[in-house]
């Protein structure tokens, strides 16, 4: 990839790419507030501002480093983890579900808008911008899906390991939430050994495909 390139790749992904990863955490720390917990907020976290949430090693590094070295069929990333304080919501246990799962929430939204975006660049008349808006809207659909579909395994520390403690038995829950702390190690060595991206890419396939067939976009 020439420099160029690169520069024009890195220009129209950055939105989406920011987009995704800043707006998933202040959706947690949105609901996290409308349940009870209000230290996100306190903490100015509850906000579209990127430079809130951005971690330079997950939200610029690792993206920037994927969409050099792949060929566009995995992208993620993250932000710095919205505070929350989980006994200070009105139910925890019960809460907890709310909160975890309204970051794969939001990247399922703004999946949705990417992909009218995507529609909308198909059915004006073809201009300068029609391409680059239909790769920024594609990689839109990209990362947020990743995101929602990475979120969503069942493994502590991830939403979906949280989502899973909420709606298991208190007993069951609390052995299962030890997890927490192996949850990063075990993740890196999905990731390294290509066990992860076996896992998220049929997943994330059924649900681009689902995108497209509700937008009727070409697949």
């Amino acid at each position: 990839m020439d420099i160029y390139a690169l520069i024009q790749a890195i220009a129209i992904a950055a939105l989406p790419v920011v987009l995704a990863i800043t707006l998933h955490e202040a959706a947690h720390g949105y609901v996290a507030r409308r349940f009870g917990d209000p230290t996100a907020w306190m903490a100015g976290r509850i906000t579209v501002n990127p430079l809130k949430h951005i971690d330079p090693i997950g939200t610029v590094l690792v993206p920037l480093l994927i969409l050099i070295v792949s060929t566009g069929g995995f992208l993620f990333g993250w932000a710095k983890p919205v505070p929350v304080n989980f006994g200070n919501l009105r139910n925890p246990k019960r809460d907890m579900l709310w909160v975890a799962a309204a970051g794969p929430g939001a990247n399922l939204v703004m999946a949705l808008a990417w992909a009218a975006l995507m529609k909308l660049a198909w059915l004006l008349p073809f201009n300068y911008f029609s391409l680059p808006m239909a790769r920024m809207a594609e990689i839109g659909i990209l990362i947020n899906v990743s995101l929602m579909v990475l979120n969503l395994l069942p493994l502590p520390p991830l939403d979906g390991g949280r989502i899973a403690v909420s709606l298991l038995p208190t007993r069951q829950a609390l052995a299962f939430a030890q997890l927490e702390r192996w949850g990063f190690p075990i993740l890196l060595v999905l990731l390294f050994t290509g066990i992860l991206g076996s896992v998220l890419r049929p997943l994330m396939t059924v649900v681009t495909s689902l995108i497209a067939t509700i937008f009727q976009l070409p697949t």
